[in-house]
């Protein structure tokens, strides 16, 4: 039998069949050996042990299109990152590690703003400026008045679509709006910190209508970059590329030197300044990890 993985919780991998059932499967040994985790959104063969109570074990895990450490997803083809325009305010730093991430698994992205009924249009228009000119594309939605969601069932249509961000900022609602069987809680907000209960514990996948899947995801509230070297995450930055022709010397990594056409953008606005300071910041993150 072949199905795919939708959720994972205590050595436990629940497998759609594609036809409506699931499966509670047990992972192989020879896994572990080969030391090969199941993913959710993973596409594996399993055999049924017990028809009746629907058991059994997956004996092989296919190859993977893609697979992410954070959220910790197989087979994604595009991701849906969630932050709310207000109440708590964007972490930009956060998205844009975020972001990083997605352009080093080359995993294109849609910036999705929640909460445009208790934000002001210019709040708006400033997070709008900051990640089209970056290259992202955009949507403000309200989960709470059902506002926006045509365009994220557009976006969504016949992909397989991993939703992400921080607590608080809507996600579980936007899925109740998408998939009601899901029934999952919605946090409120903890008034004195500002940040969300958790309410996805695990990465979940839904299916959704025909051939469209949605991954929902635990919230994250930090994020580190792995796998990639400080000289490097330039390249993760898509709006830097057309102005580096104007750096003086080769290789320039955008910081120190004084000739750079990426920094002359930051000055006159074309580049935005928060963009550029995430940069920084991460830049010199990896720079003194690799000195320890």
């Amino acid at each position: 039998m072949r199905g795919k993985i939708i959720k994972g919780i205590a050595g436990f991998y629940y497998v759609h069949d594609g036809d409506g059932t699931v499966y509670q499967c047990r992972a192989k040994g020879i896994f572990r050996n080969r030391k090969i985790k199941p993913l959710v959104g993973d596409n594996v063969e399993f055999d049924i042990l017990d028809q009746e109570e629907k058991e059994g074990n997956i004996t092989e895990i296919l190859e993977r299109s893609s697979a992410l450490i954070r959220p910790a997803v197989a087979n994604v083809d595009q991701a849906l990152v969630v932050f709310a325009v207000t109440q708590p305010e964007p972490n930009l730093n956060l998205l844009d590690r975020f972001l990083v991430m997605m352009e080093i698994h080359q995993v294109p992205v849609t910036i999705c703003f929640n909460k445009t009924d208790l934000s002001q249009e210019e709040e708006m228009e400033k997070y709008r400026s900051i990640y089209e000119n970056a290259g992202y594309p955009v949507v403000f939605i309200s989960a709470y008045e059902n506002k926006g969601m045509e365009q994220i069932r557009d976006y969504l249509e016949g992909k397989t679509t991993v939703l992400a961000g921080p607590s608080g900022v809507g996600k579980s609602s936007i899925t109740n709006l998408l998939y009601p069987e899901a029934e999952m809680e919605t946090g409120d907000i903890s008034q004195k910190i500002q940040r969300g209960k958790h309410t996805t514990r695990h990465s979940q996948l839904f299916f959704l209508w025909k051939n469209t899947y949605l991954f929902d995801t635990p919230g994250f509230s930090s994020m580190y970059l792995e796998d990639v070297e400080a000289g490097e995450l330039k390249e993760y930055f898509p709006e830097f590329i057309q102005y580096e022709d104007q750096c003086k010397f080769l290789g320039c990594v955008h910081v120190g030197e004084r000739i750079c056409g990426v920094k002359s953008a930051v000055e006159d606005g074309t580049i935005s300044k928060s963009r550029y300071e995430n940069y920084c910041l991460m830049y010199q993150e990896l720079k003194d990890k690799r000195r320890y």
